[in-house]
């Protein structure tokens, strides 16, 4: 088990949270082995999305739509961590109406039965 892929996880989930209303806000997190070797996780919520006009710089360092309670340097962090695992991290339009994030990773696969994160 990896803490840094703890934190990235945690991270995102938290940035989920902030974004959804307190009433009916949903946030869906989705794991699934692909074709054997990749592990996908997907969080995605039904917030108001990410604003095409910035999608391309939530991965900058410093960048923030938080104002003062965010430091910009979560979602960088968060994909550094997931290339230094081999992996990659996507955003994408949410089934739920919101943001998705969606992690890749190699998987290890010790036995049949059991697959591990890096």
């Amino acid at each position: 088990e990896s803490p840094s892929l703890h934190r990235c996880l945690l991270n995102l989930v938290t940035n989920a949270a902030d974004a959804v209303s307190e009433i009916d806000g949903r946030i869906a997190i989705l794991a699934r082995i692909c074709d054997g070797e990749h592990i996908e996780i997907l969080i995605e919520d039904n917030g108001p999305g990410i604003p095409p006009d910035i999608l391309a710089q939530i991965f900058d360092p410093f960048f923030s739509t938080k104002g003062a309670k965010g430091t910009g340097l979560g979602l960088a962090i968060t994909q550094k961590i997931i290339h230094e695992h081999g992996g990659e991290l996507v955003v994408e339009q949410s089934s739920l109406g919101g943001a998705a994030f969606r992690i890749v990773l190699p998987a290890k696969q010790s036995d049949p039965m059991k697959v591990v994160l890096p």
